[in-house]
């Protein structure tokens, strides 16, 4: 099932704005750490957005996950400040911790011999 041109652009318009909020967040935080939107996906009546996050580095993903699924209501209430002009109801959001960037180095370590895969 393809994705409609009005899925892909909500999904832009929440991907651009949270990359910024958490940008901000980050930025006044006394902590190092980067949490990057590496997806979204919003589905066809447009009434959930399952948001993809990548946080580097790992020790603060529990931490930073938690704070992000206490916030979600006022998440939602940010996302309908800056997009409630361009759709009817706004999303209910859905964060998801996205690993891909882990098992690709997992992968790549492997391949490298520096695991601790039997088979190589």
């Amino acid at each position: 099932m393809n994705e409609s041109n009005r899925q892909k652009k909500v999904a832009q318009i929440i991907q651009e704005d949270f990359a910024e909020l958490f940008r901000k967040q980050a930025a006044e935080s006394k902590q190092t750490f980067l949490v990057s939107v590496s997806d979204v996906k919003v589905t066809a009546d447009l009434s959930i957005a399952k948001i993809y996050l990548s946080i580097f580095p790992a020790e603060y993903r529990k931490t930073i996950m938690k704070e992000i699924l206490v916030n979600k209501a006022s998440y939602r209430n940010y996302m309908g400040q800056k997009m409630g002009k361009q759709v009817r109801i706004i999303p209910e959001l859905n964060f998801y911790l996205d690993t891909t960037l882990d098992d690709v180095e997992q992968i790549e370590r492997e391949l490298k011999g520096e695991g601790d895969n039997p088979i190589l």
